[in-house]
């Protein structure tokens, strides 16, 4: 007889959530001094160029007043000369030190450009091209110390103090009191106070209370999160609402926000295709833009020696890569921000790199179009069983693992309060099924129906038929079944539901849109359930009851096709399949190791519709570099010719560096509001 839920005599109840303690008012929280915000704080050496450029710039302009007021030179010829020192003198030391090192790059044509001037006997164009270039220097250092900010700047989102509960252990729950604590101080197994307003110090778990969480720091969701008793809370997340206590897990460089700063760290450490191919090349720039000046040089010293040191001048300048040197650091930059805005974690460039090219995606089911969030929706225990028993045993055995089925089969019983055994032999067959070995000595098995076939040992067996014609009826076709096998015996099935995501039909059709031509959904549940998600989600192709070894099959075979493919997962148990992608997606890795360190790109919410905002981001980094690298590279060609044939003076050559390396900057900076149309449609749909 088949027991609906409906009907079943389990209750599904929730045990009353104890009284909270009564606790002393907290210290008032001394105002904290953080100091200048990360984008203030720059380097030593940077914080010096700073203040040698504004000093050469005075000396510069009291040079041209001087020339102004005073016709003899000396009054101009001095100012101009210590600008000189004080903005080339740097440059021409930088430029040493890398020709000891055995390198010659921008730094000796800068060097050259600035000694040539001098020696030409022309201070104010010598220190003006100094200047300049010195300005254009500052600009790519500021750059890079932003990129480092912007990191640094996750770090300022974690609380300098916390509220610790101590005590407890004398009178009961009115001897709890709260202390004021550093919160870099934080352990696991510390409990902390956390009131509306305030800031999450540490990753942990709610063992009081209840609440709303704004975790957009971290995932990027702008839809606030509930809390309640027994859920995980992250570091540097705002508590809205309800007063938390939490016990303290992660603290420190564990916690989420440690890890996501170490990978971001990690990512712009690495370098792309493009960047790989620009650095191969660049040990004959130099060597080729001298031979360039000289040929110039020597013809210009013939024709009129009057300019040919200027026309020399012009094109060391000119020549100075900076925009090229760009073109590439700056849209990454701008790209990984962007990217972590909206909670996506790319740990390598060059996996941003590839993300514009795929044209295959695999999707995992469970815990990926799906919430991953299974419910029991049906107990059907055999005849002479109760239905009580029947999820008892399930779940006795199944309370050890942590896939998704077993943690809904465990909850269930939970709230049910029914009493669970302690296994003292427990086995996981990945994808297939538990066996567990109760303390009574009953040997319990629970999975599909094909392992059990196999799995339990004769002389028991299992009635494969019956099994079969439950797989079949109407009563379990669309839910995923979990039979229960007793000591050889079935005892009866259990029916569950794992609901679709509301985004995932939209963002399957839009990869669609951008020409991804095979999109595949692979399942380890019966067809019948495979057939009803992939017609929700608008899949064209799915495969059921898959294997993890089989889903490794499917990429290799795909990739064997010519594809360039992405896995997407959970990364629980898709390591196989997401290591063997071109690119591996682990979705919702917010608190889990495992999903973070087991794939190239980890999204921190389990949006699916980051995915094609991923592929659109590739597709606009790579475009925007390649502009940027059309911006330098037309720059160079067309000023060096200009200056060559004495259309471009030295100090109009220094200005346009500057120029061309702020249009690349500029350029870059449009990558990061990518994703913002996303951000708004989230935001009017929570609003509304």
């Amino acid at each position: 007889m088949l027991h609906d839920m409906s009907t079943t005599a389990i209750a599904d109840t929730t045990p009353p959530r104890p009284a909270a303690a009564v606790v002393e008012p907290p210290p008032p929280v001394p105002a904290v001094d953080r100091g200048p915000p990360p984008e203030a704080r720059l380097s030593g050496w940077l914080r010096l160029q700073v203040v040698s450029t504004l000093v050469g710039g005075t000396l510069l302009v009291c040079s041209l007043v001087a020339s102004w007021l005073w016709k003899q030179p000396f009054f101009a010829a001095l100012p101009a000369a210590i600008a000189v020192l004080t903005l080339g003198g740097p440059l021409v030391a930088a430029a040493a030190r890398d020709l000891v090192a055995g390198k010659a790059g921008m730094n000796a044509l800068v060097a050259l450009a600035v000694i040539g001037a001098m020696a030409s006997g022309n201070y104010q164009e010598a220190a003006a091209v100094a200047f300049f270039m010195v300005v254009s220097s500052l600009i790519e250092k500021r750059t890079a110390a932003g990129a480092e900010a912007s990191i640094e700047s996750l770090i300022r989102l974690a609380p300098t103090k916390a509220s610790r509960l101590v005590g407890g252990g004398g009178a009961g729950p009115a001897d709890v009191r709260e202390e004021l604590v550093e919160a870099t101080s934080l352990r696991p197994g510390d409990v902390v106070r956390v009131r509306p307003g305030d800031t999450i110090p540490a990753d942990g778990r709610v063992v009081s209370g209840a609440s709303t969480v704004n975790q957009a720091s971290i995932t990027g969701e702008s839809v606030p999160a509930e809390k309640t008793l027994g859920d995980e809370v992250f570091g540097s997340t705002i508590n809205l609402t309800g007063v938390l206590d939490v016990e303290v897990t992660k603290a420190g460089a564990d916690t989420l926000l440690g890890r996501v700063k170490d990978l971001i760290l990690q990512a712009e450490r690495t370098k792309t295709p493009i960047m790989r191919l620009v650095d191969q090349y660049a040990a004959w720039y130099t060597p080729t833009i001298l031979m360039l000046v000289g040929v110039v040089l020597f013809f210009a010293l013939k024709s009129t020696p009057d300019t040919a040191f200027n026309r020399a001048i012009a094109m060391l300048v000119i020549a100075c890569p900076s925009a090229l040197i760009l073109a590439t650091p700056t849209a990454m930059v701008a790209a990984l921000s962007s990217a972590a805005r909206l909670g996506v974690l790319i740990k390598s460039v060059a996996t941003l790199e590839a993300a514009r090219s795929l044209s295959a995606i695999v999707f995992d089911k469970t815990g990926t179009v799906t919430t991953g969030v299974l419910s029991v929706t049906r107990l059907a225990p055999a005849e002479g069983v109760e239905a009580s028993d029947l999820l008892r045993l399930a779940a006795s055995a199944e309370q050890n693992s942590r896939h998704p089925v077993a943690r809904a089969v465990t909850e269930m019983a939970r709230r049910a309060r029914l009493p669970l055994e302690s296994p003292t032999r427990f086995e996981e067959v990945a994808g297939r099924g538990v066996i567990a070995t109760l303390s009574g000595g009953d040997t319990v098995f629970v999975g599909r129906a094909s392992w059990l076939a196999d799995a339990v040992p004769q002389p028991h067996g299992v009635d494969v038929a019956a099994l079969d014609r439950v797989q079949a009826s109407s009563e379990a076709d669309g839910l995923s079944v979990l039979h229960v096998v007793h000591e050889g015996r079935s005892i009866g099935w259990i029916g569950l539901e794992d609901n679709a995501r509301p985004e995932a039909a939209g963002a399957v059709d839009r990869l669609k849109t951008m020409g991804i031509s095979r999109l595949v959904l692979l399942t380890g549940d019966r067809s019948s359930v495979a057939r009803r998600v992939a017609g929700q989600m608008h899949f064209d192709e799915f495969k059921a009851e898959v294997l993890p070894h089989e889903k490794l099959e499917m990429v290799d075979s795909l990739k064997a096709a010519g594809h360039r493919v992405a896995v997407i997962g959970d990364g629980v148990n898709d390591a196989p399949a997401l290591a063997a992608g071109d690119v591996s997606i682990a979705m919702g890795a917010a608190g889990s190791d495992v999903a973070i360190h087991s794939a190239s790109i980890a999204l921190l919410n389990s949006n699916l519709n980051r995915i094609p905002f991923l592929v659109e981001l590739s597709r606009r980094t790579i475009s925007v570099i390649r502009q940027n690298m059309v911006i330098g590279g037309l720059f160079i060609v067309a000023f060096v010719a200009l200056a060559g044939a004495g259309y471009v003076s030295p100090v109009m050559a220094a200005a346009l560096h500057v120029v061309s390396g702020l249009a690349v900057v500029f350029n870059s900076a449009r990558l990061v509001r990518c994703g913002e149309d996303l951000e708004q449609a989230e935001a009017g749909g929570e609003s509304g």
